[in-house]
C-alpha cells in the first residue's frame, strides 16, 4: 500500500497540487489525505476509484506498478528542463551585463551638457 501512497503522492506533484487541494476534492480532511498518501490508511475500492477520477486515471493505470515508471521518467524530464532553463537564465545575466557595458560606453563617449 506504501507504494500506491507514493504514486499518489507524485500524481498529485506532477499536476502542481497540495494535499489540501486533492483533501478538497475527495471531500476528506487534509491529515486524512497525508495518511493515504504514507500508506497509513488502506484505501477501499470506491476511494480508489475517487482517486483515479480526480488524476483522470482508470483504476487499473492508478494501481499499476508500471505507471510508477511513467512518473519518475516525467520527473527527469522535469530535471532535464529545469538545467536548460538555469541555462538560458545564464545567458539573459550575460547579456544584461553586455548591456549595462554598451550603455556605460555609450554614456562615456556622448556626456551629457
Amino acid at each position: 500500500m506504501k507504494t500506491l501512497g507514493k504514486k499518489i503522492r507524485l500524481l498529485r506533484q506532477q499536476k502542481g497540487w497540495t494535499q489540501q487541494d486533492v483533501a478538497k476534492k475527495l471531500d476528506v480532511s487534509i491529515p486524512a489525505f497525508s495518511k493515504m498518501e504514507t500508506g497509513i490508511t488502506d484505501l477501499n475500492l470506491s476511494r480508489l476509484n475517487q482517486i483515479a477520477k480526480i488524476f483522470n486515471l482508470t483504476l487499473v493505470q492508478l494501481i499499476s506498478n508500471s505507471e510508477t515508471d511513467d512518473v519518475k521518467d516525467y520527473t527527469k524530464e522535469i530535471r532535464f528542463l529545469n538545467e536548460k532553463l538555469q541555462q538560458k537564465g545564464d545567458e539573459v545575466i550575460q547579456l544584461r551585463k553586455k548591456i549595462i557595458e554598451l550603455y556605460e560606453q555609450l554614456e562615456k563617449d556622448n556626456p551629457r551638457p
